[in-house]
């Protein structure tokens, strides 16, 4: 692989145990404000709450009654309900003009705006990609955002960001 391939984008690793100076970037990286808002779908709709938490009981008293092992069981309830965890538990969004912070109840992901080239919005939320072009990895490479009643928002201060992040770029070549 090539060290200047313009469809890659370097690793950046960064330390989050550092505290925070001012740098010269400060005052024009203050241009947009921090957008901030906190997402829990298991709220939004109660019926569908309601449906999935019978439908994951429903398969642990069925794993239970297959294998007779209480042990089993609360290892299917674990799995199951912590694969839903985005779900049933709130995540809080903020994005700044530096970085992108997302914390939900068992990890808090710090994201630099750099590392993002594309985005596409849904009805659910945007996806941030470190692609220029749709490829099948950016499902896994790239940063979902979900809306929270402020689609319109959201969707303003990503294009904002993403295309300073393109004039940088192009900018600087």
């Amino acid at each position: 692989m090539k060290e200047d391939d313009p469809e890659q984008i370097p690793l950046q690793f960064t330390a989050t145990d550092s505290p925070k100076t001012e740098s010269a970037e400060t005052p024009q990286a203050s241009v947009l404000p921090s957008l901030e808002w906190t997402c829990h779908p298991a709220k939004k709709n109660k019926s569908t709450t309601i449906l999935v938490t019978f439908f994951l009981i429903l398969l642990v008293v069925l794993v239970y009654y297959t294998t007779y092992s209480p042990w089993f069981a609360i290892l299917a309830f674990i799995i199951l309900y912590g694969s839903l965890s985005p779900f049933y538990f709130p995540t809080r969004y903020k994005l700044s003009a530096d970085d992108i912070q997302v914390k939900t109840t068992f990890q808090t992901l710090h994201k630099k705006w750099s590392q993002y080239r594309s985005y596409y919005p849904d009805k659910n939320g945007v996806l941030l990609s470190p692609f220029l072009r749709p490829t099948r990895l950016e499902n896994f490479r790239g940063l979902y955002i979900r809306f929270w009643n402020n689609k319109d928002e959201v969707v303003a201060y990503v294009k904002a960001q993403i295309d300073k992040t393109k004039e940088t770029n192009s900018g600087g070549n």
